[in-house]
């Protein structure tokens, strides 16, 4: 049984910093991606990373505050989040699939969703 289990969530004040974990079970998948969802927003595309950690991809918004990484030995993905603003507050969730693409739909498997709520 495939699972993606999603920690590090919480509230922390606007220039803090969380470091998110995604583990995942029951097989080994070449592309993870993290994507959020604010209350009333679609789910946005946060960043996506290939096995080897050779290919990343970031939102426009999150670019050079965010950070994308994988352990292999782990099987589990990391989003470190730097700088955080209020605007960043949303549910994120933590999905696998064959391909390092922004969309959603492409994502066949999906974690529970962790809460990250950023304060003014």
């Amino acid at each position: 049984q495939v699972q993606l289990v999603e920690s590090g969530g919480g509230l922390v004040q606007a220039g803090t910093s969380l470091r998110l974990s995604c583990a995942a079970s029951g097989r080994t998948f070449n592309s993870y991606a993290w994507f959020r969802q604010a209350p009333g927003k679609e789910r946005d595309f946060v960043a996506a990373i290939n096995w080897s950690g050779s290919v990343t991809e970031y939102a426009d918004s999150v670019k050079g505050r965010f950070t994308i990484s994988r352990d292999n030995a782990k099987n589990t993905v990391y989003l470190q989040m730097n700088s955080l603003k209020p605007e960043d507050t949303a549910v994120y969730y933590c999905a696998a699939s064959t391909l390092v693409v922004r969309s959603p739909t492409s994502y066949g498997y999906w974690g529970q969703g962790t809460q990250v709520n950023v304060s003014s």
